[in-house]
């Protein structure tokens, strides 16, 4: 069964939804609660994250950007990244190409 369209679990305090998945690009909604962290980690995707709500704390190889809603973020590929939500927020994240690993077709 396909996970396009369907509210997971992530980590802690943060749940998100693939939107699309198509060609080369794939388009997710990421929600977090105050405090919620997604953990360090990289991935050889180049990513835009854009902030729907909220506020963000992105650490991208060590450098801290706080983006607001109605701004954007762009993490390169494999830079170790994570972020925090200084309030609830949610995130519109875009990935080339697709990230399979998240990805369950059926």
């Amino acid at each position: 069964m396909s996970n396009i369209g369907v509210w997971e679990a992530a980590e802690p305090g943060v749940k998100r939804k693939i939107l699309c998945a198509e060609g080369g690009l794939m388009m997710m909604e990421v929600h977090f609660e105050s405090g919620a962290e997604g953990y360090e980690h990289r991935h050889p995707h180049e990513q835009m994250s854009y902030c729907l709500q909220g506020a963000m704390a992105f650490t991208i190889d060590g450098t801290v950007t706080v983006i607001k809603q109605g701004e954007t973020i762009y993490i390169p590929s494999n830079a170790l990244h994570g972020a925090k939500a200084l309030e609830p927020s949610a995130l519109l994240d875009t990935f080339t190409p697709i990230r399979l690993d998240l990805l369950k077709r059926g």
